[in-house]
């Protein structure tokens, strides 16, 4: 048998539940999750907006409230970058540029999609 001791009982296990807890609950509120149900809570409040049982002010705040959902990890790391001296370099995507040449020129269709049984074809 095999048996794994610590070395003190007082000493903190490998891994922490709490913070393990925050990173779940944070991917959670801002992953796919909160995705789908922003997108419904726009689609049925343009519904209801459309239908004219709901202000106006209030559709645009529930698209305020899904705009602040989203995009609060920028929101925070621009409000970080604000109170440090130095300044928050956020990711960003690689484009690559490719040397795009003129298209060659291309063959002529014999194609109609509109010719038929009737249109006369005098060629």
């Amino acid at each position: 048998m095999l048996a794994v001791f610590s070395a003190s009982l007082f000493e903190p296990s490998g891994t922490n539940a709490l913070q393990n807890a925050v990173d779940w609950l944070t991917g959670t509120l801002l992953g796919s999750v909160a995705i789908g149900l922003c997108v419904l809570a726009v689609a049925y409040v343009g519904l209801m907006l459309l239908s004219g049982r709901l202000a106006v002010r209030e559709g645009l705040r529930v698209v305020l409230g899904c705009f602040l959902l989203l995009g609060a990890p920028t929101i925070a790391a621009a409000l970080m970058g604000l109170r440090s001296s130095e300044p928050v370099q956020l990711p960003v995507a690689q484009i690559e540029n490719e040397e795009l040449g003129p298209r060659e020129e291309l063959p002529q269709s014999d194609y109609n999609p509109y010719g038929g049984a009737s249109v006369r074809d005098d060629r």
